[in-house]
């Protein structure tokens, strides 16, 4: 498990003839996670819209005129009751998102019954909810959280480009916090943002030079009418990145960091099959399932389902943390 990668180095395997470096990939992939096993993820957005972030790309930004009604907390309950549902369609870890800056500390109460209710299920738990302090941190460990996704959406160099409410060096801040709290930590970005393949490197020589993420979520841009970034790109041919540089981002990010979940999330309902399956031969191993993500749409159960049998993969069963824990031993 290095944490020295040089951004040469990484350019070096994106330069590399495009069925060595998948080659290489699953090499590594099958040396570290179970073959032909996808661990299959819901993400529920718990409180949507009137995040006062400007992120480029986000929906959810009262900065933005997307036609998005924000909406209060969701009830604990019907939170469950969407975990209980994610769990009967075969997902191992459920997911919770909140468009907020940082959490108020009267919702903490709720944020943590959510956890707690989700684990009793014997799901996995993860929480976005923005930047933590602290005690939050600490909160979220003790309810047992599994996991906290703060991704860092691009290199450290075009993150002014994408967004100005708060740095680089937040975002870092953030995920030092979650795992001194003994929190695994969930954390990738955006590409196809109108961004140079240079950018795609120092974003992953951010994350594989730090303590590797456990979870790592490779999205492609959604463009969304009302974002700058969508705005921007929509109907451009930079509104869709390459599908064979997307499969080459995947494979650099196993690479890297071969204990890593890897997972396809937002923009996966307009990848075709076969990119979806050069994915997981290039390590991916993890993706949201069922219709909706936060604000946009996604494959849903049946396209899942289908694709997997076409491919021979299956829903991984085991915890996956449990098997890297295992293979850390061995």
């Amino acid at each position: 498990m290095r944490t020295d990668w040089t951004r040469e180095e990484i350019a070096a395997l994106f330069d590399l003839p495009f069925n060595d470096l998948l080659f290489d990939a699953q090499t590594i992939h099958r040396a570290n996670h179970p073959r032909n096993e996808v661990q299959l993820s819901t993400l529920l957005s718990i409180k949507t819209g009137g995040c006062v972030e400007d992120c480029g790309y986000c929906s959810q930004s009262a900065a933005h005129e997307t036609g998005l009604k924000a909406t209060k907390l969701m009830d604990v309950r019907a939170v469950l009751q969407a975990a209980a549902q994610a769990k009967d369609n075969g997902s191992g870890r459920f997911c919770m998102g909140a468009a907020w800056r940082s959490p108020k500390e009267r919702d903490m109460p709720a944020i943590i019954e959510m956890v707690k209710g989700v684990r009793q299920m014997g799901m996995e738990t993860c929480m976005t909810l923005g930047m933590l302090s602290e005690k939050q941190a600490a909160q979220l460990a003790e309810a047992g959280l599994d996991y906290y996704n703060h991704n860092i959406d691009t290199s450290p160099e075009n993150y002014a480009n994408v967004i100005s409410t708060r740095t680089f060096e937040d975002r870092i801040d953030t995920l030092e916090t979650v795992r001194a709290a003994g929190i695994n930590v969930c954390s990738g970005g955006i590409v196809g943002m109108g961004e140079t393949r240079a950018d795609r490197i120092g974003f992953l020589h951010a994350l594989a030079t730090m303590a590797h993420p456990e979870s790592v979520p490779i999205n492609a841009l959604v463009p969304v009418k009302g974002t700058p970034l969508g705005d921007m790109l929509a109907d451009t041919p930079m509104a869709k990145i390459d599908e064979i540089e997307f499969v080459r981002t995947v494979a650099v990010a196993r690479i890297l960091m071969p204990g890593s979940m890897v997972r396809l999330s937002a923009g996966r309902e307009s990848m075709s099959e076969a990119c979806q399956a050069l994915c997981f031969m290039a390590g991916a191993n993890s993706i949201f399932t069922g219709d909706r993500l936060l604000t946009t749409p996604n494959a849903g159960d049946n396209a899942d389902a289908a694709l997997f049998a076409k491919l021979g993969v299956t829903a991984m069963q085991a915890a996956p943390q449990a098997h890297l824990e295992a293979v850390a031993a061995e």
